[in-house]
């Protein structure tokens, strides 16, 4: 979906970015990892009508807010040390810094080996490692669901996001975030059927958890598991 930035309001000491979505029927408010507070609105959305809204939901809103940034504080630190677990796919495998190798991340026998000569960018190259193995990876596990679903996808891409596990276009292109590829596959089948479902539906409505329903019976669960993980992978 193509966003279009408006201008941020502040209510109750919270700044909150607001998003005017084309095709969007309602609005819809999120506080994304990093504690940010996003509403995703309508073009023809009336500022004071908003603002209304947005201050009903200010319990609701301190309460996420803070349960953000604890998730934040509570984040465990990665040091790229030998030893060190990295999340792929759901497992953590224990980093291996080795003297020669072809290339500056790989994983091999059970270890995720880095290069020594590249630990002064061991973050960059690590990203570039889930990166690639996402896009290998990701395409082949996508197409079931698009195909399932009937849902026009064009492309997939995987990049850095911010907070978000994944983003889609109205080209029919689906973003998915590179740290997606720490969790489990059944979580990562979860953003894969959300975006794809985006496809059909802008918005969070009704017929979109709907059709998301209709393929992944057990979607809230998944959903729930997700944002636990998401306290717990690994972002630079």
């Amino acid at each position: 979906m193509h966003e279009a930035p408006a201008e941020p309001l502040n209510i109750g000491g919270l700044a909150i970015d607001v998003v005017s979505v084309p095709g969007r029927q309602s609005v819809r408010v999120t506080v994304e990892r990093d504690a940010t507070v996003v509403a995703a609105v309508p073009p023809d959305t009336d500022r004071t009508a908003l603002e209304k809204l947005l201050r009903s939901r200010l319990t609701w809103l301190y309460t996420k807010v803070e349960e953000r940034r604890h998730e934040a504080a509570e984040r465990p630190d990665r040091r790229f040390l030998d030893g060190e677990g990295f999340y792929y796919l759901g497992r953590s495998y224990r980093l291996k810094t080795v003297t020669e190798a072809s290339r500056p991340v790989a994983l091999v026998e059970g270890r995720l080996r880095l290069r020594e000569d590249r630990l002064a960018c061991a973050a960059d190259e690590l990203i570039t490692w889930y990166a690639e193995r996402g896009q290998r990876w990701l395409p082949a596990r996508v197409k079931p669901w698009a195909e399932r679903m009937k849902a026009p996808m064009t492309d997939l891409v995987v990049r850095t996001l911010g907070y978000r596990w994944g983003s889609c276009s109205t080209s029919g292109a689906i973003n998915i975030h590179w740290a997606v590829m720490q969790v489990p596959a059944s979580l990562i089948d979860y953003v894969l059927v959300h975006e794809l479902a985006h496809l059909h539906h802008a918005n969070h409505s009704p017929e979109f958890w709907l059709t998301v329903s209709r393929v992944l019976p057990d979607f809230e669960a998944r959903r729930q598991k997700l944002d636990e993980w998401g306290a717990s992978i690994w972002l630079p």
